[in-house]
């Protein structure tokens, strides 16, 4: 069985030798670029089945990559290495193409975790191109990291928090409160404050309709 390939693009090379090992250690082989362009003519030589690329980069930064890379690729996931937790930020990135995110400093049982569902994520677009079905819901909402969400909801006994969903799923917290912000204005889900003794309330979601899974 060949195993996944992933193209790593960061012009930090301490970071690019990290993510190689990481890869190495759970199975998978790696290649690598330090800036945009390059690993935009790399992607184009080898067909990666994942790309993890960095925010901020010389030339074209993360968000520029990720734009040309889904022009040559619409089902291809990637991954983008971040410092800036910020949900506008991640917003951003989710609008034009990203499938998640892996914030710096590395930790390799999150970015093996992440990998591994983005790989799941990017095998289903494949699937569902092929197929010639519709990949996006809308600009930035993918149909696969949408039904993967839906039915770990689903399958919860109770109301569940966006932290519980992350860590159920394996993706990033901003990626699923982009997803539960999407199905709270599609009027599929409900939210639940719950009050606590300090502070602002924490919010629990539940969905309305059982979704196709």
């Amino acid at each position: 069985m060949q195993k996944p390939k992933i193209l790593i693009i960061d012009d930090e090379e301490d970071i690019v030798f990290t993510i190689q090992e990481i890869c190495h250690f759970a199975g998978y082989d790696s290649v690598t670029a330090s800036n945009g362009q390059e690993g935009y003519e790399l992607y184009k030589q080898v067909k990666p089945d994942l790309v993890i690329v960095d925010f901020h980069m010389p030339g074209w930064d993360g968000l520029t990559t990720v734009k040309k890379l889904k022009a040559l690729d619409e089902a291809v996931g990637i991954l983008v290495l971040t410092v800036d937790e910020r949900q506008e930020v991640s917003d951003r990135f989710i609008e034009v193409g990203a499938t998640d995110f892996a914030i710096k400093p590395i930790k390799a049982p999150d970015l093996i975790a992440r990998i591994n569902v983005n790989l799941k994520i990017s095998q289903i677009q494949r699937e569902t191109q092929r197929a010639k079905e519709n990949i996006f819901v809308e600009k930035g909402i993918s149909a696969a990291t949408l039904s993967l969400i839906v039915n770990f909801m689903n399958n919860q006994e109770s109301e569940v928090t966006i932290e519980e969903i992350s860590a159920g799923v394996s993706l990033a917290y901003q990626t699923v409160h982009r997803y539960v912000q999407h199905l709270l204005d599609m009027g599929k889900i409900d939210v639940l404050p719950i009050y606590g003794q300090l502070g602002r309330p924490k919010n629990k979601y539940k969905v309305i309709d059982m979704l196709k899974k």
